[in-house]
């Protein structure tokens, strides 16, 4: 089936102090957008239980941004930018964190014409002695290069990381990173380590507020879906069908399965990578449906979810993955997803509700967006620029709901 997307449909003006540089001083005194079957409205988002059914189950993504962003030298002096994708070898998220003496990354180098050969370093101190952090060039993958870093001291991966790596906030920000990001550019129920972005619809939640949306009979489940730095890749063709998507890794755990078929009808996903996440489980339960195996070490394919008949529902699909967990013993899978939900006659079948920021014109995510309010999409941004929203990654909220 040929698939054509004019992304200069999608496109908008987004004046540059429009985008929100810094985080409001409070998480939950962001602006929050309601989009109910057409109609618009605003209000806080401290109050979004006011907004959303009662009852609603809520899908965090609870991945933590790690510090993947190493600024290295060259013994010349020569300062090289080292931006931790994914991990190589080992290649699972949970070992690579783990490992210590050394680890292969695919990383994004900055400055890499002037490093062809030999090694990088950044130094520290350990246990009051100095100590060094080295990195080496050894393959490549198309715009991204494998490094091998070595070191001697007893930390792990992860702990050098935290200790010498910076926040890799978005590009569109033109700023380094500041004290505040480290925190702030964080969710307050990340957990697992490895996205180099954060799902951002989540920094607006505060503790106290889910206490609160619990005390009111809310649900919550949580997802892991470790978000890369394609999130950020412009669509460059004029036709974003062409767009190749990246792959994102994802773990989805038995109980939030059975949590989401009780609850189907009524599944909020807070932020795109939630959605993302929640409509891959179908394409690994229609493989289960028709091959007996969800063949998880499969990637989902950016077209995969729109050849699956459109009356294989939301409830199927759940109802496939909990038979095929519980003979195998299962309480989690574990797959990677280049899903790409666009306004070509999606089918959502697992999320009935979205908050989300607002996106980058003519982005992937914005098409997301498209294909669940259709047209309205532009009806949406006109609104929120005319009334003063605050735009991206740290910017204002909406809620979209059929």
């Amino acid at each position: 089936m040929e698939r054509h997307i004019a992304i200069g449909d999608y496109c908008y003006d987004l004046p540059d102090g429009r985008i929100a540089k810094f985080p409001l001083a409070e998480r939950s005194a962001s602006k929050l957008l309601v989009w109910r079957a057409g109609a618009i409205g605003e209000s806080r988002f401290r109050d979004i239980a006011g907004e959303l059914p009662a009852g609603e189950l809520l899908v965090f993504n609870n991945t933590k941004v790690i510090r993947a962003r190493i600024i290295m030298h060259k013994p010349s002096g020569a300062r090289i930018e080292v931006f931790c994708l994914e991990p190589h070898a080992p290649a699972d998220y949970e070992r690579a964190f783990a490992v210590t003496g050394s680890c292969e990354w695919s990383c994004i180098v900055g400055n890499v014409k002037k490093w062809k050969e030999g090694h990088v370093a950044i130094d520290f101190e350990y246990d009051g002695q100095p100590a060094q952090l080295r990195a080496l060039l050894v393959g490549e993958e198309g715009r991204e290069r494998i490094v091998r870093f070595e070191w001697s001291v007893p930390l792990t991966f992860g702990q050098l990381l935290e200790h010498l790596g910076r926040i890799p906030i978005p590009p569109y920000l033109n700023r380094e990173s500041q004290e505040i990001d480290n925190t702030r550019y964080q969710t307050v129920y990340s957990r697992f380590e490895g996205s180099v972005a954060a799902p951002t619809a989540g920094l607006h939640f505060t503790p106290e507020l889910i206490d609160a949306m619990k005390t009111r009979g809310f649900g919550f489940e949580e997802v892991t879906l470790h978000v890369g730095a394609g999130t950020f890749l412009p669509v460059k063709e004029e036709d974003a069908a062409r767009h190749p998507m990246h792959t994102e890794h994802f773990e989805v755990r038995r109980d939030t399965v059975a949590r989401l078929l009780e609850k189907l009808g009524h599944v909020t996903a807070v932020g795109t990578t939630s959605v993302r996440t929640l409509e891959s489980l179908a394409a690994l339960a229609w493989r289960i449906r028709t091959a007996g195996t969800p063949d998880a070490g499969r990637v989902v394919g950016q077209w995969e979810l729109y050849d699956i008949p459109l009356d294989y529902s939301g409830r199927d699909a759940l109802e496939d993955l909990l038979k095929y967990m519980d003979a195998q013993g299962l309480d989690r899978l574990k797959a990677a997803t280049q899903i790409m939900i666009t306004p070509l006659g999606y089918e959502f079948r697992i999320v009935s509700r979205i908050i989300t920021n607002f996106h980058q014109p003519s982005s992937t995510l914005l098409l997301l967006v498209a294909a669940y309010v259709g047209d309205d999409w532009r009806r949406i941004y006109d609104y929120a620029l005319a009334h003063d929203f605050r735009f991206l990654s740290y910017g204002d909220s909406s809620l979209l709901m059929r």
